[in-house]
């Protein structure tokens, strides 16, 4: 599933680094946080992945 906004794509490219070892998970917060620890290395590496052109920075919660 690609990511639907920039945030979350930004938040998974966080939650991916930490999971790989590249950045402490203590640095992490919100959402990037708990992604990192519900979610698979494959599925952080589809969100992170996603192109951001045309993406919205956010998008409203319904």
């Amino acid at each position: 599933m690609p990511a639907k906004s920039a945030a979350q794509q930004k938040a998974a490219g966080a939650a991916l680094s930490a999971k790989r070892g590249e950045t402490p998970k203590s640095k992490l917060k919100g959402a990037s946080k708990s992604m990192a620890e519900s979610m698979s290395e494959t599925q952080l590496e589809e969100l992170a992945h996603t192109r951001r052109k045309g993406k919205p920075e956010h998008v409203a919660k319904h």
